[in-house]
C-alpha cells in the first residue's frame, strides 16, 4: 500500500463520490487515504468499504492526514480557492475539478499564488481533453490537412437543471467546458463573447434563461457557438463540429447499438455526463496519478482555469447587458505554456 498514492478527495457529493469510486475501483497507483465533507455522513457513506481512509469535515483536516500525499478537489467551486492555497500551502499536487474558482479575480490569485512556488501543482479537470473524440478532433485540426479553422458549432444538452441553477450558470458552470475545448482545439484565446436569448423553453424553470446561444471570437479570427440547453428534457448530449478551410469534422454523434423494438428503432442517448465522459475521467485521473507519482504535473493548467472563468465572466456580462463584452486576460506566467498545450 505505501507504494500507492494516497489521495485525499476534498467533496462527497455526485462528482466527488465518483472519483472515490475511480480512485479505489478503476485506477491504478492509488488509494483514498481521505475523504472531507461538510456532511459527515455523506463522507463516510463515500468511503464504505474502502480500507484506511479517513473522514473529516474539515479541508485542511483532510489534508494533514496521515498518507495524503495529493488532493483531488470536487467540492463546490467557491470552495476551491482555500483548498488550493491550502494544498499549495504543504505544497500537495492538486487535480481540481471546474471551475477551478468561478470568479477571475479569484481564480488569478490562484495563478499567481502558484507561480511565486517557482513550479505547477495543480492540473485543472477539463476532462473533454481526454476523451478520445475530442484528442482526435485535436489531431486533425493540428496536422493542418482540414486547413484553417474557420468556426467550431457547439452543442451542450442537459435533461434537466439542478435547482437554483441560475441563468449566469449556464455559461459559467455548463459552457466553461466549451470555453476550454475552444481554447484547446484551436490553440488561441478567446477575446470576445456575445449571448444571444431565444424565447425560454416551456420546460425550463420559471425565470431561467434557458436556452442561450453563445458567441465566442479568437485572437486567430475564428468565430466559436455554443447552443447550451440545460432542460431539453430528453438526454445528455454533447457535439462539436469544427469547419475548416479545405473540410470539416464532426464529434458527438451518437453511435450506440441501434436498438428496433415495438415498431421503433434507435439508439440510447445517456442522460448524465459521468456517463457520456465516463472514459475520460478514468484517462483524465489516471494520468493525473502517473504524472503525480513520477513527480510531474501535466493537463490543463491553473492559468487555462482562470482564463476559462475570464471568459465565462465576460459571457455573463454579456448575458445581463445584451452586448458584446471583450476579454481582458492578464500576462500568463512564464511557468504555463500556452493555450492549447
Amino acid at each position: 500500500m505505501s507504494d500507492l498514492l494516497g489521495v485525499a478527495v476534498l467533496g462527497a457529493g455526485h462528482m466527488g463520490a465518483d472519483h472515490v469510486r475511480r480512485l479505489d475501483r478503476v485506477v491504478n497507483g492509488s488509494r483514498v487515504a481521505a475523504v472531507a465533507d461538510p456532511d459527515a455522513a455523506r463522507a463516510r457513506d463515500a468511503v464504505a468499504g474502502i480500507e484506511g481512509a479517513s473522514v473529516h469535515t474539515e479541508t485542511e483536516a483532510a489534508l494533514d492526514a496521515p498518507g495524503v500525499a495529493a488532493v483531488l478537489i470536487a467540492s463546490p467551486g467557491p470552495a476551491h480557492e482555500e483548498a488550493l492555497l491550502a494544498a499549495f500551502a504543504r505544497g500537495l499536487p492538486v487535480l481540481c475539478e471546474k471551475p477551478m474558482v468561478p470568479d477571475a479575480a479569484g481564480a488569478l490569485r490562484v495563478v499567481e499564488a502558484e507561480a511565486r512556488l517557482g513550479r505547477r501543482l495543480a492540473q485543472i479537470g477539463f476532462m473533454r481533453r481526454y476523451d478520445t473524440e475530442y484528442r482526435g478532433l485535436k489531431t486533425l485540426l493540428d496536422d493542418g490537412r482540414l486547413g484553417r479553422p474557420l468556426m467550431l458549432h457547439c452543442v451542450h444538452r442537459n435533461v434537466s437543471s439542478p435547482p437554483d441553477f441560475t441563468s449566469a450558470m449556464l455559461i459559467d458552470s455548463s459552457v466553461s467546458h466549451e470555453i476550454d475545448a475552444a481554447r484547446w482545439l484551436l490553440g488561441q484565446e478567446l477575446t470576445a463573447v456575445s449571448v444571444l436569448r431565444p424565447r425560454p423553453s416551456a420546460g425550463a424553470p420559471s425565470g431561467l434563461l434557458d436556452p442561450q446561444f453563445v458567441v465566442f471570437e479568437s485572437e486567430g479570427g475564428a468565430l466559436v457557438d455554443v447552443e447550451v440547453f440545460v432542460n431539453c428534457g430528453f438526454g445528455y448530449q454533447v457535439r462539436c463540429e469544427a469547419v475548416c478551410e479545405r473540410g470539416g469534422a464532426r464529434i458527438g454523434d451518437e453511435r450506440g447499438p441501434l436498438v428496433t423494438t415495438a415498431g421503433t428503432a434507435g439508439t440510447e442517448v445517456p442522460q448524465d455526463y459521468l456517463v457520456r465522459f465516463a472514459d475520460a475521467y478514468d484517462r483524465e485521473v489516471q494520468a493525473w496519478v502517473d504524472a503525480t507519482r513520477r513527480g510531474r504535473v501535466t493537463g490543463p493548467s491553473a492559468y487555462d482555469g482562470y482564463a476559462a472563468s475570464a471568459v465565462a465572466e465576460a459571457g455573463v456580462a454579456a448575458l445581463e447587458s445584451g452586448r458584446r463584452v471583450g476579454v481582458d486576460l492578464a500576462p500568463r506566467p512564464d511557468p504555463y505554456p500556452s493555450a492549447g498545450r
